[in-house]
């Protein structure tokens, strides 16, 4: 039997670990559903972990690190959290991509934790990976016309052949791991419940943002002998509204990463 690190060297991925039971999934999700009846909706809301403590404890769970550091090594920082959140019977999908071109790091010695909080199946509009596309590095995207595709300015990589793609089925409390080179992209959610998880970036420390020079993270396991990135702070209780300012600049400085990135792939 293969080690997860040799796995997800060919795979690309890992897919189904179990990280916490159903119950705690299902208090995880009450959590979450209660902060957005203060604050409104959260999907995708950058290092969501910074303001609300469930998501932090969730991020940083020992089960998660124990994978993470088989894949990446022990010196971890946790770079972000999001609720990935596909509302019951609606059109929103995501395009075939791979994070990496996001991101611009220095190097891809990363991964990423997706785990689930509700059913994620066929109907729910799990993700699907080809396994092993990890292996071509960086492949070009472009940029297409689809007002229900989640990604920012409707990046795509076209013209695949998906016929080697595997879905990604997780059950609430199991997580999927992902390489950043990993092709995946998810179907919309023709289910009556809502699809949703939290998506968790962790970077070895060696690694560095190439974008800006006043990017954050946060050492989460092993020691950070590089200090590349500015430390976030956390939250000392959900929704405090220091956190919330904070965490509103930190999803501004997310989306001129992501700005610069995409118009790097138009060079």
């Amino acid at each position: 039997m293969k080690s997860y690190k040799e796995q997800y060297a060919q795979d690309g991925y890992l897919s189904p670990l179990q990280i916490i039971d159903g119950h705690q999934a299902a208090l995880s999700r009450k959590a979450l559903e209660e902060a957005e009846s203060v604050f409104g909706p959260l999907h995708y809301r950058f290092k969501i972990h910074t303001l609300l403590e469930s998501a932090f404890q969730l991020a940083t769970h020992s089960r998660i690190l124990d994978v993470v550091e088989q894949l990446i090594g022990p010196d971890i920082l946790l770079y972000s959290a999001a609720y990935i959140i596909k509302e019951p019977n609606t059109k929103a999908h995501v395009s075939w991509h791979q994070d990496m071109t996001y991101w611009r790091l220095s190097s891809d010695t990363q991964v990423s934790a997706w785990l689930a909080l509700s059913p994620a199946t066929e109907r729910s509009g799990c993700m699907k990976m080809i396994p092993g596309s990890h292996l071509k590095g960086c492949i070009k995207h472009r940029l297409i016309q689809d007002e229900n595709n989640v990604l920012l300015n409707n990046q795509a990589v076209t013209g695949l052949d998906e016929k080697y793609a595997r879905f990604i089925l997780l059950a609430p409390g199991e997580a999927s791991f992902h390489h950043g080179w990993t092709l995946h992209a998810s179907t919309p959610n023709q289910s009556e419940d809502r699809r949703i998880g939290l998506n968790i970036q962790y970077i070895a420390t060696d690694n560095r943002q190439t974008l800006i020079d006043d990017d954050t993270a946060l050492l989460v396991r092993g020691v950070d002998d590089y200090h590349h990135f500015n430390p976030d702070i956390i939250a000392s209780r959900d929704g405090q509204a220091e956190a919330l300012a904070q965490q509103e600049i930190m999803q501004q400085r997310f989306s001129t990463i992501y700005k610069k990135a995409l118009a790097c792939q138009k060079t």
